[in-house]
Order: C-alpha cells, then sequence, then structure tokens
C-alpha cells in the first residue's frame, strides 16, 4: 500500500472476522428474516473487496473461482430437484428449514463468486 493511509492498512484486517461473520449471519437467518443468499453473498464478497484496497498486488484465480461458481449452480440445481421429487417435503416437514438454510448458504456461495469474478475484471480491465 504506497498511496493508501496507514490507518486503512491497519484497521481493515481487523474488519474480516466481523464482516465474514455478519454475512453468515445474514445467509443462516435467511429463511426467517429478511435477507438471506444474494445479501449474505454480497457482504461475504465484500471481503474481497476490502483485501484489495489493502493489497491491490493482491494475486486471486480467477479460474478457482469460476469453477466454484460452476459447481455451486450445479448443485443449486440438483438440490430442489432432489427434494422435491423425493418427495421429502411432504413425508418431513421438518426438513423444510434444513433445505432453506442449504439452498441460502449455497446462493450466498454463488453470488459471493459471482461478485468476485465482476469486481476482478474490473480491476483487471482497469489496469489495461
Amino acid at each position: 500500500m504506497n498511496d493508501h493511509s496507514l490507518l486503512i492498512s491497519k484497521t481493515l484486517p481487523i474488519t474480516y472476522p466481523f464482516v465474514i461473520l455478519f454475512g453468515v449471519y445474514i445467509v443462516l437467518n435467511g429463511h426467517i428474516t429478511p435477507g438471506g443468499g444474494f445479501q449474505g453473498g454480497a457482504i461475504i464478497a465484500s471481503v474481497l473487496i476490502l483485501k484489495y484496497l489493502i493489497d491491490p498486488e493482491i494475486e486471486t484465480s480467477l479460474k478457482k473461482i469460476r469453477s466454484l461458481e460452476k459447481l455451486i449452480l450445479t448443485l443449486i440445481f440438483l438440490f430442489p430437484m432432489g427434494f422435491l421429487l423425493t418427495f421429502i417435503h411432504l413425508q418431513m416437514p421438518e426438513f423444510n428449514e434444513y433445505y432453506l438454510i442449504l439452498m441460502n448458504l449455497l446462493v450466498s456461495i454463488k453470488v459471493a463468486c459471482g461478485m468476485s469474478i465482476i469486481f476482478i475484471r474490473f480491476v483487471f480491465y482497469e489496469i489495461r
């Protein structure tokens, strides 16, 4: 951090756990409160932006993020199909809450990956 303040470079790393914890809280309580996967994923993706503000030279593997995003998208399609086609939601209605939490978690990871990819692309295209 050559041209950024010392205050930012020292205080932002302290906020990482709090931002991640807040994002996970939003995801895990999304089935009973407003919010959920998208909002929590956006909050979790902001950690990458904070890391970039501290160290612009950070290496982020775009290929790994894309492959994780594709895997999560596949799971987002498969879990609802399995949940509905096996009629678990009718036989054991207590699993509905766990299903919603799982779907919020998958959506949050997908959103975090997508927003990270968008941010990385903007940063690298700005450099060129």
